[in-house]
């Protein structure tokens, strides 16, 4: 009886066969096929929706400032850093000692030729002059009679000899004391401006110590280096430009004047002067001058602003704006096409476009940095850059 039991729950339970396994695995596959295909249906569909969404919301096209590159004739210099220096400039001191008796000037005045500017202490060489005018008088007179008495015969020749080595002698001091004296008169040797007064009333002063410096200002030199290579272009007369800092909106134009054969062997520059004239003193002597020579101008150049040009790494370019049709309300519509260039000389803003760019050809001149290359743009004129104005030549 006890063993019926187990028997009867075996017979109860249906045995597996391996169809049913099989068909199981098989769901089991179809399953996960569906669910990885409607994942990839899911994320194909993302993908869509996404880059629909963001070609909606594509940003507008950037605003840029364009000109039309052109030909023009381009100036051409030889630059170079120098010295402003006066043409006539000296230390004003006497030529003999004495002391100072009468001051004539004030520190800063103009003055000519020839004026009066210091009296030295010469009472004694006056004293002088009266003694030897005296003696001049009493030789003439004893030059006189012996003249008589020799065409008399009643004198000698050797008597009126020495009477006239007696009014030889008191006219060559009154020379000697007449030169003196004007030397103790201390004059201004040519007209100028003077300096800061170095003398007091009163004060001794020995041959060479200074007075005051004069200074003519109607015509000044300016002394600067240029490169070796830069002596074949180099002619007397030729226009040159000046710019100072004290004067940063203005140039002064002149003439080379010198040039110094021979090359510096340390620098491999040589030296060259010019002469500037100063009319209003503006030019000051000791001013650092920018200086350049002007050369014949490069003819029939294509230029373009300088903010037109992008630096970057890869060299040097230029966006290139180009219309590419219109929208629907008529707009023509632009793309900025990047262009590498090779440039040339910068003069007063422009540059020079040596490869890469072709007359007539609309460029970015400002906004530039906003867009790549292929992008959409729109002409802004509002935000054109402006150009520093060409300083004004005299």
């Amino acid at each position: 009886m006890t063993d019926a039991l187990p028997r009867r729950a075996e017979r109860s339970r249906k045995p597996r066969t391996r169809g049913r396994l099989i068909f199981r695995l098989i769901l089991v596959i179809v399953l996960m096929g569906a669910v990885g295909f409607g994942l990839y249906a899911f994320q194909n569909f993302k993908t869509v929706m996404i880059g629909q969404i963001m070609s909606k919301m594509a940003p507008p096209p950037a605003p840029v400032a364009a000109v039309t590159a052109k030909l023009q004739d381009m100036p051409r210099y030889l630059e170079g850093i120098g010295t402003i220096m006066a043409v006539k400039q000296v230390t004003v001191a006497p030529e003999v000692a004495g002391r100072v008796t009468q001051i004539m000037f004030e520190a800063g005045q103009t003055v000519k030729a020839g004026d009066p500017l210091v009296q030295i202490y010469d009472a004694p060489d006056r004293a002088d002059l009266v003694n030897y005018e005296a003696q001049e008088r009493l030789a003439q007179v004893n030059l006189g009679r012996a003249r008589t008495l020799a065409q008399k015969e009643f004198g000698s020749k050797q008597a009126e000899d020495q009477a006239q080595m007696a009014l030889d002698q008191a006219r060559a001091g009154i020379a000697h004391t007449n030169a003196v004296i004007v030397q103790k008169l201390v004059r201004a040797p040519f007209a100028g401006e003077l300096g800061i007064r170095q003398v007091n009333l009163g004060q001794y002063l020995n041959p060479g110590n200074p007075i005051a410096t004069l200074t003519d200002l109607d015509t000044m030199y300016v002394d600067f280096t240029l490169p070796e290579q830069a002596s074949a272009k180099l002619k007397i007369g030729q226009e040159i430009d000046v710019a100072v800092d004290a004067f940063p909106n203005r140039t002064f134009a002149g003439k080379l004047t010198t040039v110094e054969p021979q090359i510096d062997p340390q620098t491999r520059a040589i030296k060259v002067e010019a002469t500037i004239p100063n009319a209003d003193h503006a030019l000051r002597p000791g001013m650092f001058a920018n200086a350049r020579v002007v050369l014949p101008p490069q003819h029939d150049v294509v230029t373009v602003p300088e903010t037109a040009i992008e630096y970057t790494p890869y060299g040097t370019s230029v966006y290139i704006i180009k219309p590419v049709g219109k929208d629907d309300k008529e707009h023509v519509k632009y793309i900025a096409t990047q262009s590498f260039v090779k440039l040339g000389e910068r003069r007063d803003g422009n540059v020079a476009v040596l490869e890469g760019l072709k007359p007539g050809e609309m460029v970015a001149s400002s906004g530039q940095l906003k867009i790549i290359n292929g992008a959409p743009v729109r002409l802004s004129p509002t935000r054109q850059l402006k150009q520093p104005p060409v300083p004004p030549r005299d």
